[in-house]
């Protein structure tokens, strides 16, 4: 089998207050914005590391799915609050200094570094949408 050149992309994590969720993304982590388009009232906002220009995270609003039903809207809805919907996990050489930006904004803090039994050491917050955001020390 020849081996394939996929890379990633971009990942999608839902918002449901955009201005909240950018200015959390590039004030706070320091993501640069990449777009920034409107439709039909809703906005896609595709943020990313200034040194990874290939590599994006685009925040969504999830009832712009035409495919979903107004009960699923309510759940997916229910379950942002709770913060159980979406997650992605970051990485940083530098886990206590961005823990530290994180502790002095309003971000949600879930966990502070924690040497974890599976061997990486990492913090936990959520963005404003209640995503559960992990962020990996590099060693």
């Amino acid at each position: 089998m020849n081996s394939m050149d996929i890379t990633i992309h971009s990942s999608m994590l839902p918002h449901d207050d955009p201005d909240a969720s950018l200015a959390f993304y590039r004030d706070i982590l320091g993501f640069e914005v990449r777009n920034d388009v409107g439709y039909k009232g809703m906005r896609w906002i595709t943020v990313g590391p200034a040194d990874q220009p290939g590599t994006s995270v685009v925040l969504y609003p999830p009832a712009a799915n035409p495919g979903i039903t107004d009960d699923e809207r309510r759940t997916i809805a229910e379950m942002m609050a709770k913060g159980t919907f979406a997650m992605i996990n970051f990485a940083t050489k530098d886990l206590d200094g961005t823990f530290e930006r994180l502790q002095a904004s309003d971000a949600e803090i879930v966990q502070e570094p924690t040497d974890q039994p599976y061997g990486v050491r990492d913090c936990a917050v959520r963005d404003p949408a209640g995503n559960l955001i992990r962020i990996n020390e590099l060693r």
